[in-house]
């Protein structure tokens, strides 16, 4: 469809042939993002300092950009490009729910994209059900409505990706496609098991961090506003989200005896889109252990007959052998062979039902993400009880809202007990092996604020220590600078809409609108040498240039909750900041800052 385009804008231009030069240097698995500025669109709904801030060329390019690409990253089950997945080579595979009749739109796409249709084996009703290994070879999840994915290598529809799309595409005015992400994931829950981590057969055995909720309760607030309230949508969302909010609060995702609830995979050994697009990703997590066994904990095991260990993944052999500084062959000893334990796995597993793969917040490279109880996914949890709360009241179930709200109530006690430093001013990860906080500083200490969990004292406490956290292009992830995308130096745009708002629910407008103007003057500046937008940026050197050492190396473009947090900050932004930025776009760039390789 977007090929049909026709480039209208300079800038168009320039994008087009960037992006045919990334493709010979083999950087071109982008399913036609260069076609992004192709048919510009207004913006929809936007504040009037967003309006202002457009006149002329300003902010105009990069809004129209955003405008454009929610169209060129929706998919459907009705067009060959939504099959694809750049992560896993297999034949094109679309899957349907076991029983469920074959749609006219997938006859058609079998007959045009050469793709093949094939039926899980059994009904789903929770999560780990299925063995997904069996599931040869691995495909795309059937969903029966159009959707919006966050670009190049993911090609499918993300849980909480979708969130922040779904803020954007309301900020745009696409409401109908938002409330159609929606159904999408009441469709996964009703026929999944769960709202996925995407809808992909390998995802089977993991979620995402709970959005779901709040995906719904920003859309039903968007359809009230416009006179379109449905109570028969009302309680479709209730039991969905009641089914779907149990998976975290029964074992094993329980935290322990915390009360709390953890990420917990149901999978076992290497995910396989790891381990085929994350080159050398797991060698570099046995290297790492081997040259730091304090760290090690139980992630590693040697190969030894009659060996008990549980491990999993291929082999890595050390071999210790002396320099040589002639021609003499150097002496080796013999070499050993080691594997990482199931237990590493699991955690590897857990961190991407997280959302933050890769990141030491839960010790070296997320291993250890199954023990601990998070502040990002109990803040979500207790989001979800307020939602469920609302929808009550909304149907008219009081008993059902004071059972939410009880929920709500106990989960902010544990919240404070477990998760808040009072000495420190920061919320904290529960470490459920040493059963003490972490004291590992990181960005999602403001969810508590953003889901209106903290007290004004503890959201006072965190502000003041928002210099801990923040760099000249935003909030940074960490203060630690462990190579893992998800630390130090790097800043994404979710994360950056979630501490905004929460800033803002505790009236700290002053700090939302500096941190807000750092983010987006930075895109905005990346955005005009580079052409497009990207998933996550150094927010030090203010570059999207950046060089991540673990997990996929690509910046990936596209990028949906970038574009979703650039429309978000902007509107809520005063109108004479607003303008402020729109004239910095017409200022002569400054060089690249250079990054240390």
């Amino acid at each position: 469809m977007a090929a049909r385009h026709k480039m209208t804008t300079a800038s168009s231009r320039r994008m087009k042939s960037r992006y045919f030069r990334l493709a010979r240097r083999g950087l071109g698995v982008f399913f036609g993002f260069w076609l992004v500025l192709s048919s510009p669109a207004p913006c929809g709904s936007t504040s009037a300092a967003e309006s202002e801030a457009g006149q002329g060329q300003g902010l105009k390019p990069i809004l129209e950009y955003i405008s454009s690409a929610w169209d060129t990253l929706t998919r459907s089950m009705s067009e060959c490009e939504s099959v694809a997945d750049p992560k896993i080579k297999a034949l094109p595979t679309i899957y349907l729910p076991a029983g469920f009749a074959e749609p006219d739109a997938l006859k058609k796409l079998t007959m045009n994209c050469d793709v093949r249709v094939e039926y899980l084996p059994v009904v789903i009703h929770h999560l780990g059900e299925i063995d997904t290994a069996k599931l040869q070879p691995p495909g795309l999840l059937y969903l029966e409505n159009k959707y919006v994915v966050p670009g190049g290598r993911f090609n499918e529809m993300y849980g909480w990706d979708s969130y922040f799309i779904i803020r954007g595409l309301l900020r745009a005015g696409r409401v109908e496609l938002a409330r159609g992400m929606v159904d999408n994931f009441f469709f996964e829950v009703e026929n999944y098991g769960a709202m996925l981590n995407a809808n992909r057969t390998y995802y089977l055995t993991r979620s995402q961090p709970p959005f779901l909720s709040s995906m719904f309760v920003e859309v039903y607030n968007a359809l009230q506003k416009s006179g379109h309230s449905d109570r028969a949508w009302l309680e479709k969302a209730y039991a969905d989200l009641d089914k779907d909010y149990h998976l975290w609060n029964r074992g094993p995702h329980l935290a322990g005896e915390t009360g709390l609830s953890r990420y917990y995979d149901f999978g076992e050994g290497p995910p396989p889109e790891a381990v085929q697009d994350e080159t050398g990703f797991y060698r570099k997590v046995a290297t790492y252990f081997f040259f730091h066994p304090t760290q090690a904990d139980d992630y590693i095991h040697e190969s030894l007959p009659g060996a008990e260990k549980s491990v999993a993944g291929s082999p890595y052999t050390l071999q210790i052998c002396d320099v040589s500084h002639t021609m003499a062959h150097a002496a080796c000893d013999e070499p050993h062979e080691y594997q990482l334990s199931s237990d590493y796995y699991k955690g590897d597993r857990s961190m991407r039902e997280s959302g933050f793969d890769v990141s030491f917040r839960f010790g070296p490279f997320g291993a250890g993400t199954h023990h601990y109880a998070p502040v990002c996914l109990n803040s979500l949890l207790y989001k979800t009880e307020r939602d469920m709360e609302q929808i009550s009241r909304w149907l008219g179930r009081s008993a059902d809202a004071d059972k939410w709200s009880e929920r709500a109530e106990r989960r902010k006690e544990l919240v404070t007990r477990y998760l808040w430093d009072e000495k420190a001013g920061f919320f904290f990860d529960y470490d459920l092996i040493a059963r003490q906080r972490s004291s590992y500083r990181y960005a999602t200490t403001f969810y508590p604020l953003w889901a209106g969990l903290a007290t004004p004292g503890q959201a006072s406490a965190v502000e003041k220590n928002i210099t801990t956290l923040e760099r000249p292009g935003g909030l940074a992830m960490s203060t630690e600078d462990s190579g893992a995308q998800w630390d130090l130096p790097y800043g994404w745009g979710n994360i950056e809409m979630l501490a905004v708002g929460g800033l803002r629910r505790y009236g700290y407008n002053a700090d939302a609108d500096r941190v807000s103007y750092e983010f987006l003057s930075m895109v905005a500046e990346n955005f005009r040498r580079d052409g497009y937008i990207v998933e996550k940026y150094n927010v030090v050197t203010r570059s999207s240039d950046v060089h991540a050492e673990l997990g996929y190396k690509m910046n990936v473009v596209g990028f949906g909750w970038t574009n979703a947090a650039f429309l978000e900050l902007l509107h809520a932004l005063p109108k004479e900041m607003a303008e402020q930025l729109a004239a910095e776009q017409d200022r002569p760039l400054e060089p690249r800052p250079v990054i240390p390789r």
